[in-house]
């Protein structure tokens, strides 16, 4: 990073995010930590009172707290309303610049005549960008990005590398795809006969991603069978996590690592599937809906309700059966100890017979 590193004083900070500070105010901030690794010239948060402990040795010269905290901190302390908020803005101030491909088209890239590439746009090398497809203004393409033909792209995307945009794909504006990334191939789609051959059925869909949309490393998203998979606007998509043909996520959904969504499943708006959670195919997860990480999802799920476990269940059903499951080996030996007792007496009438 070329410049000198950002530093603030710490009055200058609690201005910025229109409050004021408890304690020196001219302190100088150099850097953003968490509270257990922060040193003297660094601010952290306190977003998680399970850390409360951790605020009152922490070597942070400041740290973010909420307006009503009443631990105790020798760190100067700025009460905002979200810490967590507070402190990823101020993260933002102090991190470098991003690495972005120079202006232009890098002359190792082929473009096809008749692609259309708006202002500003930067493609960089070994990228491939098909008959028919658009590229919005300031589209960012990083290197060994493939782009297939008739596919559309919005303004102010940024495609890392190695990301595979197939054929007739649609994206909105403001979207970020990390590296590795496919996004319109086939569908998992076969006929069985009665030998037991499958026969490929044509997946002639196309994928839809709306705007603001944020896809990590190596998820895969299939075309529709026929129609559209749809990735709705504002939704977050983290690493490894696959959507089959058909699939609809709603407006500002998250989708948490490693999670599989089966074809024709639609996950409602603000809905969250944490790590490692699946669902089964053609089922409805309503609006606002929580699924736990690692669940399985066999069923609809109401708009607003939290499942988990497998199949997934309410979560409150679900702890119920975890505590009794814990409970097991205690019941073991108080049905053996029962045996014996039991034993004992018909040994008893026995012999008294």
């Amino acid at each position: 990073m070329s410049g000198h590193a950002p530093a603030f004083k710490l009055s200058e900070i609690a201005e910025r995010l229109g409050t004021t500070c408890e304690g020196d105010g001219s302190l100088v901030i150099k850097g953003v930590a968490g509270i257990r690794e922060a040193s003297g010239s660094d601010i952290s948060f306190l977003a998680n009172n399970r850390y409360a402990s951790d605020a009152e040795k922490t070597g942070a010269a400041a740290i973010l707290v909420s307006s009503d905290w009443d631990g105790k901190s020798s760190a100067a302390l700025i009460r905002v309303a979200d810490p967590d908020s507070a402190f990823a803005e101020i993260a933002r101030w102090f991190a470098p610049p991003s690495y972005e491909p120079p202006p232009g088209v890098h002359p190792s890239a082929v473009v096809a005549p008749d692609a259309k590439i708006g202002e500003d746009v930067r493609i960089g090398p070994m990228c491939v960008v098909e008959s028919g497809a658009e590229l919005g203004d300031r589209t960012m393409l990083y290197a060994c990005c493939y782009i297939g033909p008739g596919t559309k792209l919005g303004a102010d995307n940024r495609i890392y590398s190695h990301v595979s945009i197939r054929e007739h794909t649609r994206i909105g504006d403001r979207v970020i795809i990390h590296n590795g990334t496919v996004l319109g191939c086939d569908g998992f789609g076969y006929t069985v006969d009665e030998k037991g051959v499958r026969t490929k059925i044509p997946q002639i869909g196309i994928v839809e991603i709306g705007d603001d949309v944020e896809i990590g490393s190596n998820v895969t998203v299939d075309r529709a069978r026929f129609g559209r998979t749809v990735i709705g606007n504002g939704v977050k998509i983290d690493n490894l996590v696959q959507i089959a043909h058909n699939v609809v996520i709603g407006d500002h959904a998250v989708v948490v690592a490693q999670v599989g969504i089966s074809g024709s499943t639609s996950i409602g708006k603000h809905s969250v599937m944490a790590g490692q959670s699946g669902a089964a195919g053609h089922l409805v997860i309503g609006d606002g809906a929580i699924v736990a990480a690692r669940a399985g999802v066999t069923k609809d799920v109401p708009a607003g309700a939290f499942v988990s476990d497998y199949p997934a269940m309410p979560h409150t059903d679900a702890r119920k059966k975890h505590a009794n499951i814990a409970r097991i080996p205690q019941l073991k030996g108080r049905i053996a100890a029962l045996e014996k007792q039991i034993a004992a007496l018909e040994d008893r009438l026995n012999k008294s017979n």
